[in-house]
């Protein structure tokens, strides 16, 4: 006799589990603390099995019924029951292990290795400082285009517009890699085109070339009492104008002081190619100062407080705002001021400064065949840009 919705209702506890058949195996179970279980009593390859189905009320009477007749149509297609639901429980506990987190890690360990080690630590830095906090632990299957808005939105709030754009692309590019693994079926990062406040970037501050000399003598005064390691890092950071990373986390064996050169490996140049930097006779009497202050074998700017690591990335525009230039001048700026200089004042062409810059060519085609290195023209250029400096001031 088939059950009813008042008969499992009706049904009371007793000092034993007993059993109330629906047929065709579908059975409600009472325990005697009262809970009632709905059972699957099955045979499949000879043998018995069963498989739950929730507790009644929460799984009415017609859910259960419905639930086995699908768990019946399975068994006709040659699917055991039991062996299905863990599957579907293997997959589950899979799909809550795969946190956006996880598959971040992923992306970043696959791609890594094509970049430069700064854009590999400042990518990994960004994802844990603001987005592994906020989504992090989201099933990447989960996620939903709000969830990242508001993450990098936050970021944004701050003041940070450039790291906040820069962070949901980031995002964009682990979502693309989840679709490509078979993680996600949609990548929505791209719905999220314009949906962060638009913002005009602003150039790293730099004085006029006529403020030059008034730096210089600011710089050699020091009345603001800097370590000598750092007055010898702005000074050489002017006369190469490399980037700040390039120079803080610059070593002793990249420099070879007799053939006056400064080789910047692949690893640490934003185009991944060597860098080469002709050291000027100034240059070259800064390293050989620097020499009394470190080991030979590192950093050739160490920290003084964790010798084994390099400067901060903050320590010369911290210094330059000590010497009274906050807001009117940093490491980057050193660029800018060196590429008009030598134009205006020494009267060299674009493309010997710009390839001193290690700057990539915008066109395409440029960027393909323009193989010119200048480089004797861009050692007399940085002695010139030395001798300048020198007579300047």
């Amino acid at each position: 006799m088939k059950l009813t919705n008042l008969a499992c209702k009706n049904a009371k506890p007793s000092n034993k589990p007993f059993k109330i058949s629906d047929g065709a195996g579908l059975y409600l179970e009472v325990f005697p603390n009262g809970r009632k279980h709905w059972r699957f009593k099955y045979r499949f390859n000879n043998k018995e099995n069963r498989v739950a189905f929730g507790l009644y009320p929460e799984v009415t009477l017609e859910n259960a019924r419905e639930i086995a007749m699908n768990e019946r149509k399975r068994m006709k297609s040659g699917i055991d029951p039991s062996l299905h639901r863990k599957e579907i429980k293997r997959n589950s506990a899979l799909q809550s292990a795969q946190t956006f987190e996880l598959v971040a890690r992923e992306w970043h360990a696959q791609r890594c290795h094509r970049w430069s080690t700064s854009h590999a630590k400042t990518t990994l830095y960004r994802l844990q400082h603001d987005v592994f906090p906020a989504i992090g632990y989201v099933p990447i299957k989960q996620l939903k285009a709000p969830d990242v808005l508001s993450c990098v939105r936050k970021i944004e709030e701050r003041g940070a517009h450039e790291v906040a754009k820069r962070s949901l692309q980031i995002c964009g590019q682990i979502l693309r890699y989840a679709v490509q693994t078979g993680r996600i079926e949609h990548n929505f990062s791209y719905d999220l085109r314009g949906a962060l406040i638009g913002h005009r970037t602003v150039s790293f501050a730099s004085i006029k070339v006529d403020e030059l000399p008034e730096l210089i003598k600011t710089i050699e005064q020091n009345k603001s009492r800097l370590f000598r390691q750092t007055v010898l890092a702005i000074k050489l950071m002017m006369l190469t104008f490399v980037r700040t990373s390039e120079l803080i986390n610059a070593k002793w064996d990249e420099v070879n002081i007799d053939n006056r050169v400064w080789i910047i490996p692949e690893s640490r140049m934003k185009m991944r190619r060597d860098h080469i930097v002709p050291l000027s006779k100034q240059s070259i009497t800064i390293l050989e100062e620097l020499k009394f202050f470190n080991s030979p074998n590192g950093y050739i700017f160490p920290s003084i407080h964790r010798p084994r690591k390099s400067i901060s990335n903050n320590t010369i525009l911290k210094a330059l705002d000590r010497l009274g230039y906050k807001g009117k001048m940093t490491g980057h700026g050193f660029r800018s001021l060196a590429m008009t200089a030598i134009k205006e004042r020494l009267g060299y062409r674009h493309e010997v400064i710009d390839r001193q810059l290690a700057h990539a060519p915008t066109n395409k085609v440029d960027r393909a065949y323009d193989r010119a290195e200048f480089l004797e023209d861009r050692k007399r250029m940085m002695q010139e840009w030395a001798d300048y400096l020198d007579k300047i001031h």
